[in-house]
């Protein structure tokens, strides 16, 4: 269930109460019974990892995620040759 966060209007009592989506917002400060309203702040929730951004459904003509993976992976298989050839060189 979500948290909302409650003011008052004439004391400035702030607190937080855990209501369901159907609930009826609070009218009145349990500390002097004045007018409340609710507080609205920012977001706590993060999209992290892939499909949640408009880059990430393209196809791999327009993305640069594919050409970036398909760099680093010969990137790495070159390297590899490299270090087998630079092995193989002191031991012949």
């Amino acid at each position: 269930m979500p948290t909302y966060a409650y003011a008052c209007k004439q004391c400035g009592h702030r607190f937080d109460a855990v209501q369901s989506f159907s609930d009826a917002a609070l009218t009145e400060c349990p500390s002097c019974g004045g007018e409340l309203r609710k507080q609205y702040g920012s977001i706590g929730v993060t999209f992290n990892g892939s499909g949640f951004y408009r880059t990430d459904s393209r196809g791999s003509n327009g993305a640069s995620s594919g050409a970036a993976s398909g760099t680093s992976a010969g990137s790495s298989t070159s390297s590899s040759s490299e270090s087998t050839k630079t092995a193989s060189t002191p031991a012949s």
